[in-house]
């Protein structure tokens, strides 16, 4: 019977290699008036978390504040838009009526031009010529006959 050694095998121990990490910051001492406080929690699980609290971060304060708020420069600015809109409108309704005006003027002056033309014709005819009864004329190729 044979029997069989196993096999050993060579095992290489691989050190890992340290990373360099920087000095640690020198230790700066706290005066007593600046020593943070220290809060603790108690989680629902019942574990306790403790840790310093952290103040709330203020707000600068308003050095640059306008001296005229913006909703009042907004109703400004609103109220001359309005008032340019009302002058605008103004001005329409002159230019209509001055309009209508020219139109109506223009209307009479026809009519007397009209007028005078229709009357000429009227008082032209009866000065002069001769007088024909239209009931007794006979029309026969736009001569009158009597």
């Amino acid at each position: 019977m044979t029997t069989h050694q196993p096999q050993r095998a060579t095992l290489e121990v691989h050190q890992p290699t340290p990373i360099p990490t920087p000095a640690p910051a020198p230790m700066v001492p706290v005066q007593v008036g600046q020593i943070p406080a220290v809060a603790s929690i108690v989680l629902p699980d019942g574990r306790v978390v403790t840790g310093y609290a952290i103040e709330p971060t203020k707000p600068e304060p308003d050095a640059a504040k306008p001296l005229v708020s913006r909703t009042a420069v907004n109703v400004a600015l609103g109220g001359v838009g309005f008032l340019a809109v009302c002058g605008g409108l103004l001005m329409l309704t002159t230019f209509i009526a001055a309009l209508a005006a020219l139109i109506q003027q223009l209307i009479i002056l026809a009519a007397v031009v009209f007028g005078g033309f229709i009357a000429v014709q009227v008082l032209g005819a009866s000065r002069g010529g001769t007088t024909v009864n239209i009931r007794k004329a006979v029309f026969k190729r736009n001569h009158f006959h009597g």
